[in-house]
């Protein structure tokens, strides 16, 4: 893992974040502990991901959009794996969420501002809207659109929906790249 400008990379526990080196992570973020950050995915400005007590893991071509926040939970009595955050490929999630040891299964997608707590789980090609709070275990299948807070199914998503996720998320590996450049043309 190479340092990257402006990014705090915390180490702890005898854990060291691991981070693609196609993947961007923009200035002001912080990345602690058992952290994998996937192959073209892009982490944006002043997001903290800390996994001092589990793991954080981010799969491909996902976006985490500025100001979020990513944590997990240890283990516990009658709860030996704890609450890692799995995050898949292809995984939109907007500014200012907070994902706490959920998962989140590949096309998923999280709304602004929205929560999911432990052991939550949004279902492949589903979305959480914006605002909405998915509380602990609540299980999103595919394809739905859940919100509220608490968090409650809406209706299916059809295919216009789908396509537009996955719009987006081509928008924002591409966005990456010019961010990267950026930073970088601005550190020289």
């Amino acid at each position: 893992m190479t340092s990257r400008p402006g990014v705090n990379i915390v180490p702890i526990h005898g854990k060291t974040p691991t981070i693609h080196e196609s993947a961007f992570v923009a200035p002001g973020c912080t990345i602690v502990g058992d952290v994998t950050i996937g192959a073209e995915s892009s982490i944006w400005y002043n997001c903290v991901l800390r996994a001092d007590v589990s793991r954080i893991v981010i799969g491909e071509r996902t976006n985490v959009q500025d100001g979020s926040v990513l944590h997990c939970d240890p283990p516990r009595p009658g709860d030996p794996e704890g609450s890692p955050l799995l995050i898949g490929d292809d995984v939109l999630i907007g500014h200012m969420v907070m994902v706490h040891g959920c998962v989140i299964e590949d096309r998923g997608f999280v709304g602004l501002g929205a929560i999911a707590m432990n052991k939550a789980v949004i279902g492949s090609d589903a979305m959480l809207a914006a605002g909405a709070m998915l509380t602990e275990g609540k299980v999103m299948g595919e394809r739905e659109l859940w919100g509220g807070r608490p968090a409650r199914k809406m209706r299916d998503l059809d295919d216009a929906a789908v396509a537009g996720m996955r719009m987006g998320v081509v928008h924002y590996a591409e966005n990456a790249k010019h961010h990267s450049a950026a930073v970088n043309e601005a550190l020289d």
